[in-house]
């Protein structure tokens, strides 16, 4: 398998909507090429790996157990997982050859997997430089196991494919701030049920994108991303991760928010509720994301942040210690990247407030 049918898989990602489109047109081609039954296909934050908004389930049956899926992977031992594999030299590994053909090591492969007639999983994580932007994980019920060719060509896809999902992160075109709520909470029980919310996470959650998602006692159904969030959450109170439990998800008007989860300690020290928080996202929240976005080197981003709050060339350059010239060679390149050709179509294209709330203040 060679480069010419790596291309081939990836012929229209260019014509890709959004991230949706992309995973859909990837998988119908990748499909001739590496056979597979089933696939879950989902963006990442770049930061916490977690996953996020949009996910494609094709060939799974009931939605509900995607919520099971990403229990185990963050709070089970499992073979492979994705935060090992987007450290791993190749970002690609099919479970029987990792595991000696004993699939059942894995808590993964014996609580869902070998139950739903899975055979054999392949799973990557795409990523540019060290940042992970999308993991995909094909499952074949009939056949052989995939082989090394196939998880070699599957790890192929790794770049490309975390570069097109990286550009996918730039802001819309720049318009009316529209009126959203303030922060919203989710109470989740130590078994991890949903046991309350108040009126702006409701609001907050009619804004997201359709996907896999989990019923609840509330009368609201919860995204897969908010629960993982609060998975998350509980893994790293377990120890079984240092990670933060943050991820953020883009509004199916493209606006974005950020969720971030805490387990609490209940009375005695004992396990006690995870609260879930979900809030316009934030300067901060969103710096690496746009950076990333439209390739901005560290240096670049923090020039634009001070031409965004108003700085002439004169104080960015004494407040970074470089020389004006210096200033202006790197805002050339900043235009450039960011398709913008006045300082202040720079600030509405990075900095509008439908995208980035609070970067004025």
């Amino acid at each position: 398998m060679g480069g010419r049918r790596r291309g081939e898989a990836l012929t229209g990602v260019d014509r890709a909507a959004d991230a949706g489109d992309l995973f859909g047109r990837v998988s119908a081609r990748l499909r001739r090429t590496v056979p597979f039954d089933a696939a879950v296909w989902a963006a990442a934050d770049p930061e916490t790996g977690l996953v996020t908004a949009p996910m494609l389930v094709e060939g799974l049956g009931e939605r509900e157990r995607c919520a099971d899926y990403w229990e185990s992977e963050l709070l089970e031992e499992n073979v492979v997982p994705f935060r090992d594999l987007a450290r791993a030299a190749v970002p690609a590994a099919g479970l029987r050859a990792a595991t000696g053909d004993l699939p059942a090591r894995s808590a993964r492969f014996r609580r869902l997997l070998e139950g739903q007639g899975v055979h054999d999983e392949l799973r990557a994580v795409f990523r540019a430089g060290d940042r992970s932007w999308g993991v995909v994980s094909l499952f074949r019920t009939e056949g052989g196991p995939f082989t090394r060719d196939e998880v070699e060509f599957v790890a192929g896809l790794s770049t490309p494919m975390a570069t097109r999902l990286r550009r996918f992160a730039r802001p819309a075109e720049p318009g009316t701030p529209p009126d959203v709520p303030g922060p919203g909470l989710v109470l989740f029980d130590p078994s991890g049920a949903a046991t309350s919310l108040n009126d702006e996470a409701r609001e907050h959650l009619a804004s997201l994108p359709p996907g896999p998602s989990v019923p609840t006692a509330l009368g609201v159904r919860l995204p897969i991303w908010i629960v993982g969030t609060a998975l998350q959450a509980r893994a790293v109170a377990r120890g079984r991760d240092h990670g933060g439990a943050r991820v953020r998800i883009r509004t199916a008007e493209g606006r974005w928010l950020v969720c971030h989860a805490s387990s609490l300690t209940g009375p005695g020290g004992r396990p006690g509720p995870v609260a879930v928080v979900i809030e316009p996202a934030a300067a901060s929240d969103l710096a690496v994301i746009i950076a990333e976005a439209y390739e901005l080197t560290p240096r670049e981003l923090e020039i634009a942040q001070r031409v965004a709050r108003g700085l002439p060339t004169g104080e960015i350059a004494a407040g970074l210690f470089i020389s004006p010239h210096t200033v202006r060679d790197h805002l050339k390149t900043v235009f450039r990247k960011v398709g913008a050709s006045s300082r202040g179509e720079l600030v509405a294209r990075l900095f509008a407030e439908h995208y980035w709330p609070g970067a004025r203040s």
